[in-house]
C-alpha cells in the first residue's frame, strides 16, 4: 500500500500515534514529542506518504497570534515589557492577546484558559504561584510557553528573568558605605520566585557588609503599592526604625514613598530609598531615586525570540539578565535624627 491510497490515519496506526499527533507532526506543530516525531517520520517513509498537500492545509490552521500573561498591568515595568514583546511579536508577524493576572492566580487561570479556548500558538506568562491548574494544562497540551521575569519550581521551561544578586547586593554595599546599619526592606511575596529570590540576595548583602539583620526590619508586601506604604508605615513604627529602605519592587516603592511624604521625612536625608526596577519618572523626582535598574526591553524582546523558537521546535536556553545600581539624590547618609522631622 503506497502513493496516494496511503491517508494519516495509516501513517498514525503504523507509528503507534493517535490521528491528531500524526496531523500535529506533520503539519510541523512543536507541540510533539520527539518520540512521536520520529515515529511518524518511520512511518511516512515506510508507507511512502507524500503529506506536502495535507500538510500545507493544517498549517493553516495556525492563528498568528501569542498571549502574554503578565501580573499586574498597572506596574510599569510589566506596562514596559508588554510594550517590548508586543512590538516584538509584531515585527514578526503575530498579534498579543494581553492577561492582567493581577497577581492573582484565579485571574491568571481564566487568562489561560481563555488562551488554550483561542487556539493560541504560544504563550509568554509572568506566572503566579506555584503552578496552577489551568498553568498544567496549558503544558500538558502541549502549547509553547515561555516564562518572563518570574519561574515555577519543578516546572521545565524556557525563562528570560534577571539576575537580582548583583544590582541588591550593590544596592547594600552603597548603603552600607552611606552609614546605614538598619535597612529596612519591603519584600515581595514569598508565592513568587523574583520575591524569594530578592528576599535571599538582601539577606545574604545584609550579612556580607556588616548591616543589621533584625528579623523586624523585614516586611512582607504583595508587589502592590498599598503594601509599600504599609510596610514603610510599619518599619517606621518599630522601636528602633531603620535609617534606610529598599522596596522589592517599583509600586511598593511608590507607596513607601507616599508614606515618608505623609510624615514630613525628607527622601535622601532623613531617610534613604532604593526601588528595584526605574521608571523613567523616578529620575525626575526631587530628589530622583536611586534604582535597581535591569533592562525591560531586552526581556520583552527575548521573551519573543524563546517563544518563536519553542515554536518552531527548537529547545532554547533560558536567558539571564543583569541588574545593576543606579546611585541618584534619594540613597544618602544616615541621619540619627529618624523619626523626629
Amino acid at each position: 500500500m503506497t502513493g496516494p491510497s496511503i491517508t494519516i490515519k495509516d501513517v498514525a496506526a503504523l507509528a503507534g500515534v493517535s490521528p491528531a499527533t500524526a496531523s500535529r507532526v506533520l503539519s510541523g506543530n512543536p507541540a510533539t514529542s520527539a518520540e512521536s516525531r520520529q515515529k511518524v517520520a518511520a512511518a511516512v517513509a515506510e508507507l511512502d506518504f507524500h503529506p506536502n498537500a495535507q500538510a500545507r492545509a493544517l498549517r493553516s490552521t495556525r492563528t498568528n497570534v501569542i498571549g502574554l500573561l503578565l501580573s499586574d498591568v498597572r506596574n510599569p515595568f510589566f506596562a514596559d515589557l508588554a510594550h517590548a514583546a508586543e512590538q516584538a511579536a509584531l515585527a514578526e508577524g503575530l498579534v498579543t492577546l494581553l492577561g492582567n493576572a493581577n497577581e492573582s492566580i484565579p485571574q491568571q487561570d481564566r487568562y489561560l484558559d481563555t488562551f488554550i479556548s483561542q487556539r493560541v500558538d504560544g504563550v509568554i506568562a509572568a506566572p503566579q504561584g506555584e503552578g496552577s491548574s489551568s498553568l498544567r494544562a496549558l503544558l500538558e497540551r502541549e502549547i509553547p510557553t515561555v516564562f518572563v521575569d518570574r519561574t515555577v519550581d519543578g516546572i521545565d521551561v524556557p525563562s528570560v528573568t534577571t539576575d537580582s544578586d548583583s544590582g541588591i547586593r550593590q544596592a547594600v554595599e552603597h548603603l552600607a558605605r552611606q552609614g546605614h546599619e538598619r535597612v529596612g526592606y519591603i519584600a515581595g511575596p514569598q508565592t513568587t520566585s523574583t520575591g524569594r529570590d530578592r528576599l535571599k540576595s538582601f539577606a545574604r548583602a545584609a550579612r556580607e557588609f556588616g548591616l543589621s539583620t533584625d528579623p523586624a526590619l523585614t516586611y512582607f508586601g504583595d508587589f502592590q503599592s498599598a503594601s509599600g506604604s504599609a510596610g514603610a508605615h510599619h518599619l517606621l513604627g518599630l522601636a528602633q526604625p531603620p535609617t534606610a529602605l529598599l522596596a522589592a519592587d517599583s509600586p511598593m516603592a511608590v507607596g513607601a514613598l507616599a508614606t515618608l511624604n505623609r510624615k514630613g521625612l525628607r527622601i535622601g536625608r532623613d531617610m534613604a530609598l532604593i526601588a528595584f526596577d526605574d521608571i523613567e519618572w523616578f529620575s525626575l523626582l526631587d530628589p530622583p531615586l536611586t534604582v535597581i535598574s535591569h533592562d525591560v526591553e531586552a526581556m520583552g524582546r527575548t521573551a519573543v525570540r524563546l517563544l518563536l523558537e519553542v515554536i518552531d521546535g527548537q529547545k532554547p536556553a533560558s536567558v539571564v539578565l543583569p541588574s545593576e545600581l543606579i546611585v541618584r539624590a534619594s540613597s544618602g547618609t544616615a541621619d540619627p535624627s529618624l523619626g523626629q522631622p
